[in-house]
């Protein structure tokens, strides 16, 4: 059975008690501070650690208010939050947080040292550090890794006070002390390309493929309405011809691998319009023109010719070729997606970066949406064999509340589960936002470690001092004058609420937007310039690229033969050649060797 003792003071030349106990409540006492103290504000002044003596413990409390005290009698008076107790346990000074002994009045108090800051904020296990504390840059601020991934984190601050920069240091330190983790970062303004060197695989609009068969049916006609809400009667229509496309690519695959398989109805083939199975854009087409075919009734006939317009006008977008080029060459690639977004195996890159900047406006939610969804499902379905870290930068954006009337339906749900259930499947979230009173309270509330920066916005700072359980939700009183790269950290994943300043990422490493970096361009630059930036500018909507006019010949008949598909389509267009037309010349001369059922 071991003994507590109480920890000795120092020698009174080190230290001095420098006050004693007026008054004490659940969280915080009131200290008097001897008389010859008033002059000497930086010794016990707001944001100083204080040690009051007791019985079995030093009950350690950071000073939040200093006051004259009234009546004449000289001296003032601190209030302080408590925290945790330091005890020595055979012959070694520990510290555990919570108090269990509570001072009484008249207990002396003692002025922490250095050295007892580092006891109490270096007790932490699998510690990161991440930058300093800000009353003595000379002691190391850690976090626990294990806590803050388990548990969620979030980093919150106004514009321009380094929470980019904040972000950047924790996560290439979690990446040093996990290397079995993944993070996937969702970056709005293209930040973070460089931050993780050779580590991280950037994702873009040029190089993603993230097929339009991938999406849940919510995110379907999230991306085919172009973020409005749907026309009820061109939804039924989706929600009936999806599943059916689905089973008719499942036939398209067993003749193409001449498997001894029943042919079966599409429609008796189990898909729902939210599974993740193939199909092809021409097959929902040609089932919306058979369906239209059958009809009699005017209006109902113009709602599916109406839906076939906007299927296709969305399709032949160039904009978004991520979703639909090479969509169905290769047959059922998921497995390959998956591979390549979440990084497994990692080779060497265990980190992605997800650039949204150059996405469509009109789809960058059901994006984000299909990412979330998908990091969650497959912890759920591999029962957390990988685990995965998910940042979401500009969190708000996303996740925003159903009263605020922005943002897409689906996303807010998928991050809301990795929040509640997510760690249960080795799928973490970190949130970082600048408005963190427009976040889901839902999602807010499951973030048990918050970085809190700069914050002068009171509404935000009433929601983040709801949701700091934490003794020290007085110290939220200093938000709105912290400096550039300083923050509070409360929550699970340090030892004790603190305030810290991060480290400095090197300039190489330091996130930047990266507009405007590509070239730099004289002021002389002239007509040139315009020219060439309206031509980028035009071909980003253009519906196809004009090879005569650029002097390319791939070789192909110019004829006006409509494809092979089910059902036909009235429109004529050859959808074959067209896409092929988008390819370059290699590419589309070997796509005319490719079977039928693959084109």
């Amino acid at each position: 059975m071991h003994t507590t003792q109480t920890p000795q003071p120092a020698p009174s030349q080190e230290r001095e008690i420098i006050g004693r106990v007026l008054s004490v409540a659940g969280s915080n006492a009131r200290i008097e501070l001897a008389a010859n103290l008033v002059r000497d504000a930086s010794r016990a002044t707001v944001g100083k650690f204080l040690g009051v003596v007791g019985a079995e413990s030093v009950i350690i409390g950071m000073v939040t208010e200093v006051c004259e005290q009234t009546g004449g009698r000289g001296g003032s008076v601190a209030q302080i939050d408590l925290f945790g107790e330091m005890h020595e346990r055979f012959g070694t000074p520990t510290f555990s947080r919570g108090v269990t002994d509570y001072p009484v009045i008249g207990d002396p108090v003692l002025l922490m040292t250095n050295d007892d800051l580092r006891l109490i904020y270096g007790n932490t296990r699998a510690a990161a550090h991440v930058g300093t504390l800000r009353q003595d840059c000379s002691i190391r601020a850690l976090i626990d890794v294990d806590e803050l991934l388990n548990k969620h984190f979030a980093i919150l601050g106004t514009t321009g006070v380094g929470k980019s920069s904040g972000v950047a240091v924790i996560l290439q330190q979690v990446l040093a002390a996990r290397p079995d983790l993944r993070i996937f970062l969702v970056d709005p303004h293209n930040e973070y390309g460089r931050c993780f060197g050779d580590k991280a695989q950037v994702l873009n609009p040029r190089n993603l493929r993230l097929p339009f068969w991938l999406f849940s049916f919510e995110e379907t006609v999230d991306a085919f309405f172009g973020g409005r809400p749907g026309v009820n009667e061109e939804v039924e229509i989706l929600a009936e011809v999806i599943p059916i496309a689905k089973g008719t690519y499942l036939q398209y695959r067993s003749a193409h691998e001449r498997t001894l398989t029943k042919k079966r109805d599409p429609k008796s083939a189990g898909f729902t319009a939210d599974t993740p199975a193939p199909y092809r854009i021409e097959d929902l087409l040609g089932l919306i023109d058979e369906r239209m075919g059958k009809l009699e009734n005017r209006s109902s006939r113009l709602h599916h010719f109406k839906l076939m317009q906007r299927i296709q006008t969305f399709r032949n977008n160039p904009r978004y070729a991520f979703m639909f080029e090479n969509a169905n060459v290769g047959g059922d690639t998921m497995a390959e997606i998956i591979s390549n977004l979440f990084r497994l195996p990692a080779n060497g890159k265990p980190v992605t970066v997800m650039q949204l900047a150059g996405f469509p406006a009109e789809v960058v939610d059901s994006v984000v949406s299909v990412l979330c969804r998908m990091a969650f499902d497959f912890g759920l379905w591999s029962d957390g064999v990988s685990p995965l870290l998910f940042i979401c930068e500009e969190a708000h954006r996303y996740a925003s509340s159903a009263e605020i009337k922005r943002g897409f339906g689906p996303t807010r749900r998928a991050l809301s589960r990795i929040a509640k259930e997510g760690r249960k499947y080795g799928v973490f979230l970190g949130l970082i936002t600048q408005r963190p009173c427009e976040i889901d309270p839902n999602i807010i509330s499951q973030c048990n470690t918050l970085f809190v920066m700069r914050l002068a916005n009171d509404r935000d700072q009433m929601l983040i001092r709801s949701a700091v359980s934490d003794a020290a939700s007085s110290l939220l009183t200093f938000v709105p004058s912290l400096g550039t790269g300083e923050a509070f950290v409360f929550g699970s994943g340090v030892a004790l609420p603190m305030q810290m300043t991060f480290s400095n990422v090197p300039e190489h490493l330091r996130p930047s937007s990266e507009v405007g970096q590509s070239a730099q361009v004289s002021a002389d630059a002239g007509i040139d310039l315009i020219t060439s930036v309206i031509e980028r500018w035009r071909s980003a909507t253009m519906s196809q690229k004009l090879f005569e006019d650029d002097g390319y010949d791939i070789g192909l008949p110019r004829d006006d033969t409509p494809p092979m598909q089910p059902g036909g389509l009235e429109s004529g267009a050859d959808l074959q050649r067209a896409r092929l037309l988008k390819q370059p010349l290699s590419a589309a001369l070997a796509s005319t060797d490719a079977p039928k059922a693959w084109r």
